[in-house]
């Protein structure tokens, strides 16, 4: 759920020496994502079934909605194969709108600087993760990078969490997991991640949705300590 009213982050870094990061909506603006899957794959996919914007939106939302949630969702090959289409060549192709949030460097030299452990961890493809740590330059900030496909599970889903413990070996009761996607930190709650952070403005052609079960920020620098 969403709101206008924000409830305020209480961090205190001593309680924390895990910090798990999503990537599309939290460190990178969701913007690329939204046009991508929106506007540039609905006009590709109109003019090479010869049909019309109209009629290829309401295809590919059909499509999208029958496994939005699962790994499916994410799986580069997986729309390759479904919309006879290579979808790994075309997000190559408008690669230059892919863009950091404000501030996210300037939190994982924080992060880094306070001996925490750093991982991202991201429901993105393996081969979208390489096309945005190309882009991004922000592999080498990271203890560890694990896309969902390696776990065999969508973080929403119950049982990611566990099965990521027991790869990667965090204490979730001194573990920090930060996403703008309130299901995912519903599912890490539900395991027993005591620190979740909401960010609530995923893209820059969104407004601010605060989150009404967890803190919110809006810029990363919120998190830091002066």
């Amino acid at each position: 759920m969403i709101a206008d009213s924000k409830i305020e982050p209480q961090l205190d870094w001593q309680e924390i020496d895990t910090v798990l990061l999503d990537m599309d909506g939290t460190l990178l603006d969701k913007y690329f994502d939204d046009y991508f899957w929106e506007e540039h794959i609905p006009e590709v996919y109109a003019k090479q079934n010869n049909i019309s914007i109209f009629t290829a939106e309401e295809e590919l939302l059909a499509k999208y909605k029958e496994v939005e949630g699962n790994l499916e969702w994410t799986d580069l090959d997986f729309w390759s194969e479904k919309l006879d289409l290579d979808i790994e060549k075309l997000k190559e192709e408008v690669n230059h709108m892919i863009s950091v949030h404000p501030y996210v460097p300037e939190f994982l030299d924080y992060c880094r600087s306070l001996g925490k452990k750093i991982m991202l961890v991201t429901n993105a493809h393996p081969k979208t993760l390489k096309i945005k740590m190309n882009k991004t330059k922000l592999r080498d900030f990271f203890d560890e990078v694990v896309c969902a496909d390696e776990i065999g599970l969508a973080k929403e889903q119950d049982g990611f969490w566990q099965k990521l413990s027991e790869k990667y070996e965090f204490d979730k009761s001194r573990t920090l997991l930060v996403d703008d996607n309130n299901a995912v930190l519903e599912s890490g709650e539900r395991f027993g991640i005591k620190k979740l952070i909401h960010v609530s403005k995923s893209s820059t052609m969104l407004p601010v949705s605060h989150s009404t079960k967890f803190p919110s920020i809006i810029f990363f620098k919120e998190l830091m300590g002066e």
